[in-house]
């Protein structure tokens, strides 16, 4: 192996899911996932986030993103609080063509063909990746077959009808699963890498 070759940064898709593959509602719903997670999902989030030093969204994603999570960080008994805090204190980029300015804290904006901006941010030195979405945005990410991890957070719910994140495939795309947990809440985490030919 050539030493002066270092491995890339990972990308790594974090997303809750229905049992029918939806990500969200046709109107951007989310009132069906399950935010009551016990200790043990807690416990498991820290540890998917502890090699995480940036995080990636769309512009639709991100006032959402950041108002909730400032929100829980403003609670000092919220459980989640101190995951909160390290939500907003990581450094995020945001992903938009209508934007030439953030309007978020610690957050820069990216512009430029979006595999470009990632296959670039991969090849800078840093911890691992991860985005949230929203629906096209992760959609497009998928399209280009930038995601290296897929960690699926499969509530037990059907929707019926919903925003997906694998529809724009034109071909089969095949994972290999590293590792599936049942959680006590119901919800069952699959966790995926992506198999390179």
């Amino acid at each position: 192996m050539n030493d002066n070759k270092k491995a890339m940064r990972k990308l790594k898709l974090h997303v809750d899911i229905s049992v029918d593959g939806c990500i969200a509602g046709p109107n951007n719903e989310m009132d069906w996932i399950d935010f009551t997670w016990n200790e043990e999902l807690m416990e498991y989030e820290n540890r998917l986030h502890e090699p995480v030093d940036t995080i990636l969204l769309g512009r639709k994603m991100t006032n959402e993103f950041v108002s909730y999570w400032s929100n829980v960080m403003n609670k000092p008994d919220d459980p989640w609080n101190a995951f909160a805090k390290k939500m907003i204190e990581t450094p995020k980029i945001v992903f938009t063509m209508t934007l030439d300015k953030s309007e978020w804290p610690n957050t820069k904006i990216a512009t430029g063909d979006l595999k470009e901006e990632i296959t670039k941010l991969k090849r800078q030195d840093g911890g691992d990746i991860i985005v949230y979405g929203g629906a096209s945005f992760d959609s497009a990410l998928i399209k280009e077959n930038l995601i290296d991890e897929y960690y699926l957070f499969v509530n037990p719910v059907a929707i019926g009808n919903g925003k997906t994140i694998f529809k724009d495939l034109k071909e089969i795309r095949k994972l290999s699963l590293v590792e599936s947990i049942a959680f006590d809440s119901g919800t069952v985490l699959l966790h995926y890498e992506v198999e390179k030919n």
